[in-house]
């Protein structure tokens, strides 16, 4: 696993939120769930549709295309369209600074 990297610091994201950050070139949001954060790709798998723009609901990111969904906890499908996951990162919190750890 590489060095994790800090990509946004927590009081720039509220609770019920999500910032795009780019890591390496690759688009990844950032959401915070209740005070949790995650991280997963920024492109639906059905019609590559940026999830930085669809909603996010609890723990789901919907995607503004075609309404399909996505935990953002695990990557899964929570409803189609899409058929495939999403990749998610793991997050670290230290003090302020929201930072990525990718394999």
């Amino acid at each position: 696993m590489s060095e994790p990297v800090k990509v946004a610091r927590v009081d720039e994201i509220p609770p019920g939120e999500m910032k795009l950050v780019v890591l390496d070139g690759e688009e990844i949001v950032v959401a915070n769930v209740d005070g949790e954060f995650f991280a997963f790709g920024n492109r639906c798998t059905h019609a590559d549709g940026a999830l930085c723009e669809g909603i996010l609901i609890l723990d789901v990111v919907e995607c503004p295309l075609h309404a399909g969904q996505f935990n953002v906890r695990t990557g899964e499908v929570v409803s189609p369209p899409p058929a495939e996951p999403i990749p998610v990162y793991q997050v670290l919190v230290d003090g302020n600074d929201i930072k990525i750890a990718r394999a």
